[in-house]
């Protein structure tokens, strides 16, 4: 199947299903040619990242909008115009190649509207470029919704990174970050066997375990990836296992665990802990055991919901617990760039609320000294500074401990990481101990 076909086609599953990103591509998986994966790839996320630009530009050149039945066509519009703007394809082929697949999604009569406003937005791009700089959510390729959210909690203020500094960094392309087992192999030893691969990558200043590499490359190119080495995880998402910080015999929750980076950080870093981890979707939990199998680590997987321990709690309280909470995931938009579309207004005082009842579910199996960290990948100060107010307010046995880190900003409660700081997604810690 022709790749800038599938690219729309991908789209539309995206925007008219609700389906994430990496599910739509892989649904095509089998219709992708191996020498155009990288395409399919580049163009889908590249044309979500920037949607709500491109729709803009759009908009400024068509004399009417499309009719709903007529979405592909946008989209190709749209897919055309990123080929223009931020792909190194000839425009004369950019163009053609996309107006060929009118014939494809059996509109021929599109043909000549798709070249006309190619071809336009080439001579008045210059004019089209003034327009953006003056419709923020055009500037900023967010959903008006989002950026209102995020203009409200990060006001400018002095030298502070603030709301355009999170959007701007939401539609950057994140680096690929590598998770070392360094009871296996040392930082050191692992950058000098990428030297010899000719992978070019950096220490990370943040998580000991971490590496950056210049440019992202396949998994199966990573030198001991196979035999469970070295994992692929954000740095920021690699500091849970360290705040967390479990000792040799604990008794360990990860709560919400799947895909399970966050599992085999802990029994990276001390294997002699009975880690449970549990999940509500079992399907989520194939990954994290594919996880454990490549790594070779052990842990009990429970499919079950956090809201109701009564269903799959032996009594035994945990010395650990990392609730790693659902969220907006606003923190990680630069990843997944359909999280802004696929996320609604109305989805956060129900997340807040989720949130809420799992820390009051979680914190009664939590043993006296013991330490409950609870992490999002979210910068909205609802799902996190004030979510952890409200815990202590409501718990008298809670005391918040210290984060005493190089890393991000310290809130009221807690420490926020925002989206590229030192390369890092957006994350939120609390470390909570019960008295």
């Amino acid at each position: 199947m022709n790749s800038r076909l599938i690219v729309v086609k991908v789209l539309l599953q995206v925007m008219q299903h609700g389906r994430n990103l990496p599910d739509a591509i892989a649904n095509f998986a089998d219709n992708i040619e191996e020498n155009d994966r990288s395409l399919v790839q580049a163009m889908s996320y590249g044309i979500i990242r920037l949607y709500p630009r491109l729709q803009f530009i759009t908009e400024q050149l068509l004399s009417k909008p499309l009719k709903a039945k007529d979405q592909d066509i946008v989209l190709l519009i749209l897919s055309g115009l990123y080929q223009l703007i931020e792909m190194r394809i000839p425009d004369h082929a950019a163009v053609s190649e996309t107006v060929k697949i009118t014939k494809l999604l059996k509109k021929p009569w599109a043909k000549n509207l798709v070249n006309a406003v190619l071809r336009n937005y080439q001579r008045q791009s210059e004019t089209i470029n003034k327009k953006i700089e003056t419709n923020a959510v055009a500037k900023f390729a967010h959903p008006q919704w989002w950026l209102t959210l995020v203009q409200k909690n990060w006001p400018i203020s002095g030298d502070k990174r603030n709301w355009q500094d999170i959007l701007t960094a939401n539609n950057q392309n994140p680096p690929m970050t590598l998770r070392l087992n360094t009871q296996h192999i040392s930082r050191q030893a692992y950058l000098d066997q990428l030297t010899q691969h000719d992978i070019s990558a950096i220490a990370a200043k943040h998580s000991p375990d971490a590496i950056y590499l210049e440019k992202p490359v396949a998994v199966n190119q990573l030198p001991l990836f196979n035999e469970g080495f070295v994992s692929v995880q954000d740095e920021a998402a690699q500091l849970a296992a360290i705040l967390l910080n479990p000792q040799k015999g604990d008794r360990v929750l990860d709560a919400c665990a799947a895909p399970g980076g966050k599992t085999i950080h802990l029994l990276e870093r001390e294997k002699n802990i009975d880690l449970i981890a549990i999940d509500i979707e079992e399907n989520r939990l194939k990954k994290v055991q594919e996880n454990l199998d490549r790594t070779h680590l052990t842990a009990t997987l429970v499919a079950a919901n956090a809201f109701k321990p009564e269903t799959w709690w032996d009594n035994n309280l945990f010395d650990r617990i990392l609730l790693d909470a659902p969220c907006s995931a606003s923190g990680v938009i630069r990843r997944h760039p359909d999280i802004k579309f696929l996320r609604k207004a109305e989805d956060i005082p129900h997340l807040v609320n989720d949130q809420q009842q799992i820390l009051d579910a979680l914190w009664p199996l939590l043993r006296s000294k013991g330490m409950l960290l609870y992490a999002t990948c979210s910068v909205l100060p609802q799902e996190n500074t004030l979510q952890i107010q409200h815990f202590l307010q409501h718990h008298s046995d809670a005391v918040l401990q210290p984060i005493n880190g190089s890393w991000g900003q310290e809130q009221v409660a807690g420490r926020q990481i925002l989206p590229g700081e030192d390369g890092m997604d957006g994350f939120f810690y609390a470390l909570i101990q019960k008295q």
